[in-house]
């Protein structure tokens, strides 16, 4: 059994999807490991457990892993030919002038000793991700974002370059909470101060696609968002119109 935290979406023989709680590893962080992450928790239960994707620690949603050597080698094929499609949800500041869009800007590292991605369009990798509009608020978007590459920080850089970045995100749009007095007009908090609606990244790993490679069979596995999302959604719905 897992820890009563984690949620298992699906699971057989061959592979196990979770979905991830915000602000938890999914494998471990080489400066600190005895923090907690998913890869340390599956394998003390499964006699094997292989990684196949990452999502950032503040990212929630959904995450497969292999229990086996050759199912972790045919899935991470699908990986690398793009066969995988990914799909996220994620709320950013700003209102976008189209509803169905596609970024296709080449990204890259900001220099070596950083782990901060830019739009390089010199030498940076191709980037595309393709989105769609799922509800606008009055200063706010909930936008579902399908990545056709992979690269580190793809869906936060991508919107941060066309002036959408997201709502909370400390490290490419310098907001680290966002509260109820953000949505709602002439809030006044307690005198005890105001709790945050969510202090990490407002990025949600919603569904995951494939085919499995063992029964051949088309698999989509969807995660729900997870309480402090939702909890932001209803805020913005009763409030943020």
């Amino acid at each position: 059994m897992l820890p009563g935290k984690l949620e298992i979406l699906y699971e057989d023989e061959y592979i196990i999807a979770i979905n991830k709680p915000p602000k938890m590893l999914v494998i471990q962080d080489r400066f600190n490991k005895l923090e907690e992450n998913l890869h340390d928790i599956l394998a003390k239960l499964y006699s094997e457990i292989y990684t196949l994707h990452r999502l950032d620690k503040e990212t929630s949603g959904v995450i497969i892993f292999a229990k086996d050597s050759l199912t972790h080698k045919e899935l991470s094929i699908q990986f690398e030919k793009h066969k995988v499609q990914k799909t996220y949800h994620l709320l950013v500041k700003g209102l976008p002038k189209e509803n169905v869009g596609v970024i296709n800007l080449p990204i890259g590292k900001k220099n070596a000793h950083e782990n901060i991605m830019v739009i390089d369009r010199k030498n940076g990798k191709p980037s595309i991700t393709n989105y769609k509009v799922l509800k606008k608020f009055k200063q706010y978007t909930l936008i579902e974002a399908m990545p056709l590459t992979g690269r580190t920080h793809q869906i936060r850089v991508h919107f941060k370059a066309i002036g959408l970045p997201l709502a909370v995100d400390k490290l490419y749009s310098n907001n680290e909470k966002i509260f109820l007095s953000d949505i709602k007009p002439k809030f006044t908090p307690s005198v005890k101060g105001e709790k945050p609606l969510m202090e990490r990244l407002t990025l949600h790993a919603y569904s995951i696609e494939f085919i499995h490679p063992n029964t051949k069979q088309k698999m989509r596995i969807v995660a729900e968002h997870f309480k402090d999302f939702r909890s932001l959604l209803r805020n913005l719905e009763k409030y943020g119109n």
